[in-house]
């Protein structure tokens, strides 16, 4: 599929509900269990997509849009929301991150973004120049993996207790 401005607007604009729908109400377990070692609880997937609202794509955005020379990107902290959530509830976590991006795509609708500005261009730190369309796909599928890294980490929850099914299941694998 090609890019379609429309259509990742529908994925963006669907994400806090989802995440809010799957996790709100449900017992600590699921939400902040991950798959052992440096891997990530659903709790902290939702930190660090609360991060990257903050800080990552809007800025990016204004920097390939902004009149400035310099379009150079800032390093993401991928690592931010564990000093960022501390303290906070996991409720307080989805209606943080449902606000923020409710406030971000007004912001990003209003731009009334062109084709020409669509292959604008930024500088990231690591793979050098990328399109403002580049960037809103990757938005994109960040929200999509993160949502599949959400459903894979609980359903390894139950790994164990699937007993033979596992096989089928190849979530589990």
């Amino acid at each position: 599929m090609e890019f379609d401005l429309a259509k990742t607007l529908e994925v963006l604009e669907r994400t806090p509900g989802v995440l809010k729908e799957l996790l709100s109400g449900i017992s600590n377990t699921w939400v902040m269990n991950n798959e052992g070692g440096d891997t990530w609880s659903p709790y902290d997937v939702i930190g660090h997509l609360i991060h990257g609202e903050l800080t990552d794509w809007m800025g990016r955005i204004g920097i390939i849009l902004g009149k400035e020379d310099d379009k150079k990107f800032k390093t993401f902290d991928r690592l931010a929301q564990f000093r960022e959530s501390e303290g906070k509830s996991l409720q307080q976590l989805l209606e943080e991150f449902e606000s923020l991006r409710k406030k971000n795509l007004e912001t990003l609708r209003n731009l009334n973004l062109t084709a020409d500005d669509l292959n604008k261009t930024g500088i990231h730190p690591a793979f050098g120049e990328v399109t403002l369309k580049q960037l809103l796909s990757t938005w994109t599928v960040h929200d999509l993996s993160h949502i599949a890294q959400v459903t894979r980490v609980m359903a390894k929850q139950y790994k164990e207790a699937t007993g033979p099914w596992i096989q089928y299941l190849r979530v589990l694998q």
